[in-house]
């Protein structure tokens, strides 16, 4: 059994201003459980699932997204959970949220793979430090990057399926959305 998820992954330059604000909370408050995955937007959360299963996964992503089309995505500035979590907001927009609902039906019903309805509503985001970041900290972290400033965003190309090496997690397929 492995552990998986599935999410948006972030272009190389976008994560490379991510890694930065996830290495301020690992130098300055310890943090070092974001920094164990890519920058990215999570559509399905992590899972455990039989490796004999990876494949028909896979297919199954790459036959959802070859009927979707390209889209943006845009980060504005900070939010959180509090106690614990920071992250990079995204922007609400209709064809994040049509893929969410639409990625998620289309798995549900192949009834295939270990994935669980989330019962949380969905709120994208892009998380700078999450479980290990304790509350006195958090709410230092979060004086900084309440006030802080941010504006990006990338064109959506594909979804990711990133697969737990016991360490971190690895991009292991990207699918490629037709095109526009």
């Amino acid at each position: 059994m492995n552990m998986y998820f599935i999410a948006i992954v972030a272009p190389e330059d976008i994560n490379q201003q991510i890694l930065k604000w996830k290495n301020f909370f690992k130098e300055k408050y310890g943090c070092s459980v974001a920094l164990r995955s890519p920058a990215h937007v999570t559509i399905i959360p992590p899972f455990w699932m039989n490796e004999e299963l990876e494949n028909d996964l896979i297919n199954s992503i790459r036959d959802f997204s070859n009927t979707k089309i390209k889209f943006e995505i845009a980060l504005k500035d900070f939010g959180a959970f509090k106690p614990k979590v920071i992250f990079v907001d995204v922007v609400k927009s209709k064809s994040l949220d049509e893929l969410y609902q639409s990625f998620t039906e289309f798995l549900f019903t192949q009834n295939k793979f270990p994935i669980k309805k989330e019962e949380r509503p969905f709120h994208p985001h892009v998380t700078l430090a999450t479980r290990d970041l304790y509350k006195k900290a958090f709410q230092e972290a979060w004086e900084i990057f309440s006030k802080k400033k941010y504006e990006t965003l990338w064109l959506v190309s594909g979804i990711s399926l990133l697969r737990h090496n016991q360490k971190n997690w690895d991009v292991i397929f990207t699918s490629q959305f037709a095109e526009d």
